[in-house]
């Protein structure tokens, strides 16, 4: 089908495009910007005026519970889920049963995504066999079954050699690691931020070191092996400071932050609210500062939804025995137009977090609005006030402190490869 959306603002961060235009798409690529091209006749014109045309959002953080958690969800649901938010590329973490450690794995996320057909699933292979952080996986095969980048997920390494390796190992076959930084001697087993918020909970708590230790260990090892590297949901302003200067040294470091923590603090742990039970945990209130000044300085340079939906009953359990996560994917556009709302940072600053910088750190020719680019396309209505609530969530996760919460800016059409695969009624 032969598209054009007119009159709407296209903004297109990584072209440094922000005005009211035209977009053409044929064949499922852009073809135009503008003027349309030369016997270029559309099949469908959309009317966007008074809305937000951009690139599909790119999600570098979501599991959807497929392989290994079908009877929470499947890859088909949180795919229809992320094309109603916007988001046409899902990156999948490597901690799935089983493991995304073998190219069987990586196929078979692979397949039951393009039979879905609602957004692109990428994946990230094991760092070690098993996640288990002893034998390294088969990198090579990794990535020729198309994982872009290895981790180990939330499961530290514990052997700083076997980590040397790894890097020294992931360098030659060009993939970029992803870390998670967490000294678990200093984290297992405790559920919030260690601070007054937990110790009147009586909760075991996380001190800041359990981030920013492991966190020196991983980039003087960066340092040391020369591997590109990607650091995983920052939590703390001191971690910031750490990767502001390493990236100052030359190294090659991008970082992220999970949308929750630029919103949330230690202080919505209070009644024990065990939607908030995150990990890693939510922090104080100079922290929240302190990562969104990183946001806004391109410090941190992508935000992710970090979505992890579960079933009903598993945040219905006492505080520490609740399962850990938010379902983050439909609020992942709503809360990031917040930041540009409180002056983190303005509009095409804030897409650029959810677009062409997590596009860049995969490795990926997505996340912008270039011509001969497959059409994958956001429409969002930047005024449109609306509230979460469970009935209006297609992921089966409902799961989310936001529930409740008005919000402003909701999508209303979506497009993959120039194939409409959300479309609210409104624009019917």
């Amino acid at each position: 089908m032969r598209i054009t959306i007119r009159g709407g603002r296209i903004v297109d961060p990584a072209g440094g495009i922000d005005r009211i235009d035209a977009l053409h798409i044929a064949k499922g690529r852009i073809v135009g910007l503008g003027a349309a091209p030369e016997g270029f006749l559309a099949d469908r014109v959309v009317e966007a005026t008074g809305q937000v045309v951009c690139p599909g959002l790119v999600d570098l953080r979501a599991r959807l519970r497929e392989p290994g958690l079908e009877t929470t969800t499947t890859i088909a649901q949180e795919t229809r889920a992320a094309a109603a938010s916007g988001i046409t590329t899902l990156c999948c973490p490597p901690d799935t049963d089983p493991v995304v450690d073998t190219r069987a794995v990586v196929e078979l996320i692979h397949q039951r995504a393009a039979r879905a057909g609602m957004a692109r699933v990428e994946v990230l292979g094991a760092l070690t066999q098993g996640l288990e952080g002893k034998q390294l996986a088969e990198m090579g095969a990794l990535a020729k079954a198309g994982c872009l980048g290895v981790s180990n997920g939330p499961r530290a390494v514990l052997n700083t050699e076997v980590m040397r390796l790894a890097m020294q190992y992931a360098a030659t076959f060009g993939l970029t690691v992803f870390l998670h930084p967490v000294d678990p001697w200093l984290a297992e087993g405790r559920h919030a931020h260690d601070g007054a918020v937990a110790t009147r909970l009586g909760l075991p708590g996380v001190p800041e070191c359990a981030e920013t230790i492991a966190l020196a260990r991983d980039l003087l090892l960066v340092e040391s092996t020369g591997v590109r590297a990607h650091v995983c949901h920052l939590t703390t302003a001191r971690g910031v400071e750490m990767v502001a200067q390493a990236r100052a040294r030359g190294l090659p470091v991008t970082a992220d932050v999970n949308l929750h923590n630029l919103h949330l603090t230690e202080m919505d742990l209070l009644g024990f609210d065990a939607r908030c039970h995150v990990c890693p945990p939510l922090r104080t209130q100079r922290d929240l500062e302190g990562l969104r000044a990183a946001v806004g300085r391109g410090v941190v340079t992508a935000i992710a939804s970090d979505h992890q939906p579960h079933e009903l009953d598993a945040k219905l359990h006492p505080f520490a025995a609740t399962e850990i996560g938010i379902s983050g994917l439909e609020t992942l556009l709503p809360l990031a137009l917040r930041l540009v709302e409180a002056g983190v940072a303005d509009l095409p600053g804030v897409l650029a977090t959810l677009t062409c910088n997590p596009a860049r750190i995969l490795g990926l020719e997505r996340g912008d609005l270039a011509l001969g680019r497959l059409a994958d396309v956001c429409v969002f209505d930047p005024e449109r006030h609306w509230t979460l609530t469970e009935d209006a969530m297609v992921s089966r996760g409902r799961n989310t402190p936001f529930l409740g919460w008005e919000l402003r800016g909701q999508v209303t059409l979506t497009l993959l490869g120039g194939k409409v695969v959300f479309e609210r009624d409104s624009m019917r």
